[in-house]
């Protein structure tokens, strides 16, 4: 498959589709990381997906293929992971059962030409009938081959609901060569889903502790009160923004995460060439009302206010978790 292509193709239908068409390409992307051994960041997506979405796990496993793949990559991997404690549990032995004979069963050269109904029962009588190629190197546990016959959209629900070759694909197997593509696929459907779904942060005190559940175990300072304020603004000769005041009124700063530098509290604000620094290192800047942000890598940013900057943060903090 062309990786390039078909992330392009599931970003757009994430922010514009329909939502059963949202859910369906979820569902299949995080089988798809999964196949390629990439098993955390297929977790990543899934429990970003919940979070977004609010709708229940079955959502992404629609039909009984999908959810007999999730078994046995589930068994193979040693246990569920929490997003899928919604998912019924299955009889493994009866699933590999159907599963292999789905696999054996011969095809028909018009089988899916027709549509239902009297003719196409007729012509089952008479066309002829043939193992189907990719179920039969699945059958035959040839991942190789497999993958050489899979196509532009390979059928990874058939694939890893294949017992025999479940374990393979969890130790990484990489039958598509996915895996070091996984990180980077993960991260633009999260960022799609944030995109689609932004959370609800009203408050001040609702980003912050978003954000910091997003870090895990940080803690933030207490809040600065209004003499510490306006004693920095005397210092610094200027008067703060509302946001930044607000900022400070519900943390006095903020430690710095694997996304984000120090945020300076009311004691440790400057200015620097005329214009405030709100950070360590001084790549977050006030000016003109604006929160400049000066990235070596990226280049420089220019946010509408800080707590603009704070949201492209905890989207940031959200594609990493």
């Amino acid at each position: 498959m062309d990786a390039g292509e078909y992330l392009e193709a599931v970003v757009r239908d994430v922010l514009t589709a329909a939502e059963p068409r949202v859910d369906d390409q979820v569902g299949y992307a995080a089988l798809l990381l999964a196949v390629a051994g990439a098993l955390d960041e297929a977790d990543r997506l899934v429990r970003q997906w919940q979070a977004r979405t609010e709708r229940p796990v079955d959502a992404l496993v629609p039909d009984p293929v999908r959810a007999r793949a999730w078994a046995m990559l589930f068994e193979a991997r040693g246990g569920r992971p929490d997003w899928a404690e919604g998912l019924p549990p299955l009889d493994l032995a009866a699933e590999e059962r159907a599963h292999t004979a789905f696999l054996r069963k011969p095809v028909s050269d018009l089988e899916g030409v027709l549509p239902p109904g009297p003719i196409a029962e007729l012509v089952k009588h008479v066309a002829p009938a043939r193992p189907d190629r990719v179920r039969a190197a699945l059958a035959d546990g040839d991942l190789a081959r497999w993958a050489s016959l899979a196509g532009q959209r390979p059928d990874v629900a058939t694939l890893a609901a294949t017992r025999a070759v479940a374990p393979a694909l969890v130790a990484g197997a990489d039958p598509l060569g996915l895996r070091d593509w996984a990180p980077a696929c993960a991260g633009a459907l999260v960022a799609a889903l944030h995109e689609r779904y932004p959370p609800e942060l009203g408050s001040w005190p609702e980003l912050i502790a978003s954000i910091l559940r997003l870090r895990g175990s940080a803690t933030a300072p207490p809040p600065a009160s209004e003499a510490a304020i306006r004693s920095a603004e005397l210092r610094l000769g200027a008067e703060l923004p509302a946001d930044v005041r607000e900022f400070l009124r519900t943390c006095d700063g903020l430690p710095a995460d694997v996304v984000f530098p120090r945020l300076l509290g009311t004691a440790d604000l400057r200015v620097e060439d005329g214009v405030v620094v709100l950070s360590d290192p001084a790549v977050l800047l006030l000016s003109s009302g604006h929160v400049v942000e000066v990235d070596p890598v990226l280049g420089t940013t220019v946010h509408p206010s800080l707590r603009a900057a704070l949201l492209t943060h905890a989207t940031l903090l959200a594609q990493a978790t």
